[in-house]
């Protein structure tokens, strides 16, 4: 909400155009101008912005820079403290925050930065590896997380989280940003209320990786300023290859789940949504799919499709490597919502262009993830995607890959958070190398 010297009235006409672009119907788009119009323009005071650091900077081009940018685009944050196990993304981010008026100082190890009492606030944006190892340590030195998605490596991880997020009462936010974006929030709705009557299907449609270019890679030196080691963390030793480290981490089992945990842990998400499963899940996943065994190649399932079963002859949830990026409800009738980051369209328009009634269920309303998280910091209330959500979500994302990695059709328990097959239930958690490890 940005005016700058537009008009109001001149703003809120082109800003319910843009939202016309994107698909949203005018109903709609005024409902989300009403929401931003009530809350407080007036940008806080110096002294009371939240004092932050964040943990896993990154290159310039890295979520890590992102999210930080999210923040001080609030105008209601101090950055102090930047971390980084790679020297040259420290000395990056240092000149990069000092562009943006911020004085911080910078840390290898993020324990340094968490022992700052002054700091109220992290982001963090560490390879998926390390979220919770460091998201535990910085709730109990006090510290309110945003941790960006996917938020565990297993589920035994998510399950410790939830048990620190609880003794400590901090304020939590997992950067699943499409629970924010108005597009996914009226699809959901859409959905909640009977708009395509019962749920018959979801596609979760979240792309897969050419396997024509998984490797093999070859090792090289370790680059000047980068710690190989302390990267590396819990998991075990092995030789450098720049394939395995910064962005490119997503494709390998060891740090992280592929393309399941990566945009499954969005896509998913908003199919628990839509479906109102946020405390609960699929109780069986079958999967197949392809991943290449050779050494010192991307040994993530490169294509893949996985099917969902829920309670009582529930819907089914169908996670794919194919088809348009997005989401997609199946309904009666033939009738369906897709929606994607781009745009959201229905079998007929008039499923979206007729407004939902006075008594309709509606779901928490952000319009901006970071400011979310900020707010509730200040309110104390919870976030849209608090940790226990995000822990359901990539659950949905950890069972299919796990039913990939078995080839076998599974049982899963949703309360008790087990399968009924010893092999799958002991990739529920991981052996991590000492000295880290987890206690709760």
């Amino acid at each position: 909400m940005n005016r700058g010297n537009v008009s109001r009235r001149g703003f809120l006409r082109r800003s319910l155009a843009a939202m016309a672009v994107a698909g949203l119907p005018a109903w709609y788009g005024r409902e989300i101008l009403a929401a931003e119009e009530d809350k407080k323009d007036k940008k806080p005071a110096a002294n009371d912005r939240i004092v932050m650091g964040a943990i896993g900077i990154g290159s310039p081009q890295s979520r890590g820079r992102a999210i930080a940018q999210d923040a001080l685009n609030t105008k209601k944050v101090q950055y102090v403290a930047v971390c980084d196990v790679d020297a040259r993304h420290r000395k990056s981010a240092v000149g990069w925050m000092k562009e943006k008026g911020q004085e911080v100082k910078d840390h290898k190890d993020f324990r340094a930065l968490l022992d700052n009492k002054d700091i109220q606030a992290v982001t963090i944006a560490t390879p998926d590896h390390w979220h919770v190892l460091v998201a535990i340590e910085a709730l109990r030195k006090g510290k309110d997380v945003y941790c960006e998605k996917p938020l565990t490596l297993t589920i035994a991880e998510g399950q410790a989280l939830l048990k620190v997020v609880k003794e400590t009462r901090r304020v939590f936010q997992v950067g699943s940003q499409q629970r924010s974006d108005g597009r996914f929030r009226l699809a959901c709705e859409m959905v909640r209320n009977g708009r395509i009557g019962q749920v018959k299907t979801v596609e979760t449609r979240i792309g897969g990786i050419d396997k024509n270019k998984v490797g093999p890679f070859k090792k090289e030196p370790v680059p000047e300023g980068l710690d190989w080691d302390f990267w590396q963390g819990q998991t075990g030793p092995v030789d450098y290859i720049p394939q395995r480290c910064h962005y490119e981490f997503r494709w390998w089992y060891e740090y992280s789940g592929g393309k399941m945990t990566d945009w499954g842990a969005h896509h998913n998400d908003i199919a628990q949504w839509g479906l109102g499963t946020d405390e609960t899940g699929p109780v069986s996943v079958e999967a197949s799919g392809f991943a290449d065994s050779r050494p010192d190649c991307y040994n993530v399932h490169s294509e893949f499709t996985i099917h969902y079963t829920y309670a009582n002859d529930g819907p089914r949830l169908v996670c794919t490597a194919g088809g348009e990026n997005g989401v997609k409800f199946l309904g009666e009738d033939d009738k369906w919502i897709f929606v994607s980051r781009g745009r959201i369209e229905a079998s007929d328009k008039k499923l979206l262009e007729e407004p939902l009634g006075s008594g309709a269920a509606r779901l928490y309303v952000s319009n901006n993830h970071m400011d979310n998280f900020l707010d509730c910091v200040v309110s104390r209330k919870p976030t849209i995607c608090p940790a226990e959500v995000g822990h359901r979500s990539v659950t949905v994302c950890h069972i299919g890959a796990i039913a990939l990695r078995t080839g076998k059709r599974l049982k899963w328990d949703p309360v008790k958070e087990r399968f009924d097959d010893d092999e799958a239930n002991r990739m529920l958690s991981r052996e991590m190398r000492a000295p880290w490890k987890i206690e709760v």
